[in-house]
């Protein structure tokens, strides 16, 4: 599903593995759009190995990277591009501190996760790095 463009700012949203393997997906989405934010396109999918070394180049050769991505392939995924005000900064509140163990309560990773690793979300942290993950997960997407 794909929306026509709009001037808003814009953020890519993974609602990761386990996260849907625990129908937490509709509860996430609530969230967002609760707070005002707009779907502008959603799939699920399955992320294969390429995709996710290219989603995480910056990891790839890091310690904590094999168990990664063998967790971010483990099962669908729903890639989200999300718009509004802040958007940025919004998810990223809502989503709560990368550890869910950490990450306060209200937040999504504070009510839901209780691991770093399994964390059920990913938002972009940049405009810079919403660009690169939307037109990556995206391609056919008008940019903004």
């Amino acid at each position: 599903m794909t929306s026509e463009t709009s001037q808003l700012p814009r953020s890519f949203v993974l609602i990761k593995p386990d996260a849907v393997r625990r129908g937490l997906a509709g509860a996430v989405l609530a969230r967002y759009e609760a707070k005002g934010l707009r779907i502008v396109a959603l799939e699920q999918r399955l992320v294969d190995g390429e995709l996710a070394d290219q989603h995480y180049a910056e990891h790839v050769e890091r310690d904590f990277y094999p168990p990664l991505r063998t967790f971010i392939t483990s099962g669908p995924s729903i890639a989200v591009v999300l718009e509004g005000d802040e958007v940025i900064e919004t998810v990223r509140l809502l989503n709560g501190a990368t550890d869910g163990r950490k990450a306060a309560p209200g937040t999504i990773r504070g009510d839901y996760s209780l691991s770093n690793r399994e964390n059920l979300v990913h938002g972009s942290d940049s405009p810079e790095s919403a660009a690169r993950e939307i037109a990556l997960w995206f391609p056919e997407l008008p940019t903004a």
